[in-house]
């Protein structure tokens, strides 16, 4: 880029979008419904699982309301989610609500571990007499859940599996596409995601009946008179036809996207994987095919890195991450729970190259926003946080840009 920087994770124009959005504009089609909308639902259905419905959204975490609206989730209800996440897993339950149940991780996916999920819902049937709703599964960071374990559990308790797949678009389980194993999957086409529409998502339905019902609720709930009739309350969630048309010029070029993330990790375990002291996350096996969306790795904490006496010296007045870089400000330059020394350092030093890099998920249970709903907790998802550290991963990202973000770690690293 321009000005040298390498960037975490950017979205890319493919130059197929422009075709899409000016037929959106020749035809005035610049509402929440038109031949783009309607377009894009049949590419995703074609590209995720023959017989499955997709019913374009606004936003990814719209896509997990009105699934969580679908299975009939309320007031009071206990929903299973998984710990180990971005809070807008989290944050549709407290829309509709219902309580949270955070859930640890398994060390091999770092997602939902399925006998600890197995245990937390017989404790929470023995303590409230009832049923959890629902399961919110994540693939995280587009690693596909264990779903063999996973969806016995959810058999075993007949509870529906609403599937976040919001970081998955193209990682598959066993050769099936994530998205596809739950009652109902949310995708998201975020500025930062796989693909992107600027802002969107999807949500992936299992037949044409559930599809219109969640039409129905994400087009205000209106009744079919000549007036307006609404006898539940719905929501503005569909997608602009123009976002939808950058999101079918998205889709010629996904595989191509996809392959690219593929090969970013390939080149960074072959040349980071050997290193004492870090540790790639990589597919545990043939059964899981991840998209990569972002590489991640865990620091030893052994490990020492340059500066890193000095990690935590002042406090962080700009934004990592965030929408927009629209944050608030912290109240101090610690929390109860915060990443290694050595990995925030890592992160500091690296940003002065021009290097973006993000801590982990931090855990749902340690946020204090969900403080004192139940967690059920092994100790997995803390240890990640504590060590883990996210990659320059986006499409923007040559060989030579990650040949750069190695050397800059090698460099980093304090000789023993």
């Amino acid at each position: 880029m321009a000005d040298d920087r390498i960037l975490l994770r950017m979205c890319r124009m493919s130059g197929h979008e422009m075709k899409f959005i000016m037929e959106a504009f020749e035809g005035e089609w610049v509402v929440p419904l038109g031949p783009n909308v309607s377009g894009f639902e049949k590419d995703l259905e074609k590209f995720l699982r023959e017989g499955c419905r997709v019913v374009a959204l606004s936003s990814g975490t719209a896509a997990l309301h009105l699934g969580l609206l679908m299975l009939g989730v309320g007031e009071g209800d206990e929903v299973m989610v998984q710990t180990m996440t971005f809070s807008a897993s989290v944050n549709p339950v407290r829309y509709v609500g219902a309580v949270p149940v955070m859930v640890d991780s398994e060390p091999s996916t770092w997602n939902i571990d399925p006998d600890l999920l197995d245990k937390a819902i017989a404790d929470r049937v023995e303590a409230t007499g009832r049923k959890p709703k629902a399961i919110i599964a994540v693939c995280l960071y587009g690693m596909p859940a264990d779903y063999d374990r996973l969806l016995q559990v959810a058999e075993k308790w007949d509870i529906p599996v609403l599937e976040d797949a919001a970081e998955a678009f193209g990682s598959s389980y066993e050769g099936r596409r994530c998205g596809t194993f739950g009652h109902f999957g949310a995708l998201s086409f975020n500025g930062n995601k796989m693909i992107t529409t600027s802002g969107g998502g999807a949500l992936v339905c299992p037949d044409e009946e559930s599809a219109r019902k969640a039409m129905y609720y994400a087009t205000q709930a209106r009744l079919g008179y000549a007036y307006y009739q609404h006898e539940e309350v719905g929501y503005n969630y569909r997608m602009s036809n123009i976002s939808a048309g950058i999101g079918r010029g998205q889709m010629i070029v996904a595989e191509d996207y996809i392959a690219h993330h593929r090969h970013r990790q390939e080149y960074y375990s072959e040349h980071l994987g050997g290193v004492d002291g870090i540790e790639l996350h990589e597919n545990p096996d043939p059964r899981f095919d991840s998209n990569f969306w972002l590489c991640t790795a865990l620091i030893d904490p052994a490990l020492r890195i340059k500066g890193q006496d000095r990690a935590y010296s002042s406090a962080i007045t700009g934004t990592v991450g965030g929408a927009g870089g629209v944050t608030g400000q912290g109240a101090s330059i610690h929390t109860d729970c915060e990443p290694n020394a050595n990995v925030e350092a890592l992160r500091l030093a690296l940003a002065e190259k021009g290097i973006e890099t993000r801590p982990l998920w931090k855990p749902m249970h340690r946020q204090p926003v969900f403080a004192g709903f139940p967690a059920y907790v092994n100790g997995v998802s803390e240890s990640l946080f504590h060590r883990g550290i996210c990659l320059p991963s986006g499409p923007y990202v040559t060989d030579r840009d990650a040949d750069r973000v190695i050397e800059s770690i090698m460099e980093l690293i304090e000789k023993k």
